[in-house]
């Protein structure tokens, strides 16, 4: 995985995003993962989008983001071992 860590504005764009909650984040033990699925892309044409990911109980936290392709790599995994 190609994730990469930033620092400066990125988090406080981040937080006035529409963020989407885990289906595990319910409160309770510590899967408490958010991501923002309304983040802009990249000024750059050549710069891939990126998907914010966000410990949940800490949103002033660090942000991690992830390329877009490969994190619809990593949800296409994860349908794929959660098939009935």
């Amino acid at each position: 995985m190609h994730a990469t860590k930033r620092s400066g504005p990125e988090p406080e764009l981040v937080n006035r995003t529409h963020r989407i909650k885990s289906s595990h984040s319910d409160g309770g033990a510590d899967n408490c993962v958010e991501i923002a699925d309304s983040y802009p892309a990249s000024d750059s044409a050549s710069a891939p989008a990126t998907i914010p990911v966000r410990d949940s109980k800490t949103p002033g936290g660090n942000v991690l983001f992830i390329p877009a392709e490969t994190w619809s790599a990593f949800i296409d995994n994860l349908k794929a071992d959660h098939r009935p």
